[in-house]
């Protein structure tokens, strides 16, 4: 006979993942201000700054905010002897730049 499946289980299985992807995103987040120097500016410029790439919707500009971030990637990559096709620390761009849509 089989066994029925237990849903609160496979629930709290997927909240808990969920909570720890959101964790690893925030963590990535906090890593990515750290690399760029961003940390060295106050809370308030900091935000300021990132409403007005949220609010942005000139796709040019987007396109070379997101080429100058993929050459920032690569040149840490090089620095790091790691090569292009791997970035600092294991870790990926943030939503492979598609976030900012």
């Amino acid at each position: 006979m089989r066994k029925p499946r237990d849903f609160d289980s496979e629930l709290k299985a997927l909240a808990d993942k969920a909570k720890q992807l959101k964790e690893r995103r925030v963590q990535q987040l906090g890593e990515l201000v750290i690399a760029t120097g961003a940390d060295a500016t106050d809370a308030e410029t900091l935000a300021g700054a990132l409403l007005v790439i949220a609010d942005t919707t000139d796709t040019g500009m987007k396109e070379a905010w997101r080429k100058r971030g993929a050459a920032f990637f690569q040149n840490k990559a090089r620095k790091r002897g790691e090569g292009t096709e791997h970035q600092p620390g294991g870790t990926l761009p943030l939503d492979g730049g598609a976030a900012s849509a």
